[in-house]
């Protein structure tokens, strides 16, 4: 939902940082190989409850993600479509695997309860977004990414901000895990209603 709106602001930077790491032979998969590490490093904070630190690993993460799309394009203009796959594999990876550690941290059964029913909408919103991508992809839709991004409530930037919360406010984390899955059930059932009108 914010994607659209917040997009115009980051791009900027986006794309002069990407100019320069590309005038220094940095190339799109090496950051988005990093930014897996960063995910990884970050998952690790959060299971010790190093929270400060997580959630600096959390923004390199997220800052590798968009930059990795940026140098791809300076690269090739569409980019490639392994390095589109992997983008967005090693997001869910994150998307799915910090809220995990987080839970893993904090290991109550309110925190695993909470995460249980957040990889439920997790997994329930990424199934009809890649579902969607893959019918857009067959009928040649167009798309400025690797693959076709179909829009909905829940998307990267309010992941993003459920990321940073959940690191800024971790006693909260059963309630935001809670709230952030209902919203992904909202977003999954809203393109399947989207899907269903476009595609019969």
């Amino acid at each position: 939902m914010l994607d659209a709106k917040v997009q115009p602001y980051i791009n900027p930077f986006l794309v002069a940082a990407a100019r320069w790491l590309h005038k220094y032979g940095i190339r799109a998969d090496y950051l988005t190989w990093i930014g897996l590490a960063f995910s990884a490093i970050a998952g690790i904070c959060l299971i010790y409850q190093i929270f400060p630190l997580a959630l600096l690993f959390v923004l390199a993460n997220r800052a590798c993600d968009g930059l990795d799309g940026q140098l791809a394009r300076l690269e090739s203009k569409s980019g490639t479509d392994a390095g589109a796959y992997l983008d967005i594999v090693f997001d869910f990876i994150a998307y799915a695997g910090l809220p995990f550690c987080m839970a893993a941290g904090l290991d109550t059964k309110t925190a695993w309860a909470a995460t249980a029913f957040l990889m439920l909408g997790i997994v329930f919103s990424g199934t009809t977004f890649l579902a969607y991508a893959i019918i857009a992809a067959k009928r040649r839709e167009p798309s400025k990414k690797g693959f076709y991004y179909v829009s909905g409530l829940m998307e990267g930037t309010e992941t993003v901000i459920f990321l940073i919360t959940i690191c800024l406010l971790p006693f909260a984390y059963p309630i935001l895990a809670s709230i952030f899955g209902i919203l992904c059930i909202i977003t999954g059932m809203g393109r399947i209603g989207r899907a269903l009108g476009d595609y019969t």
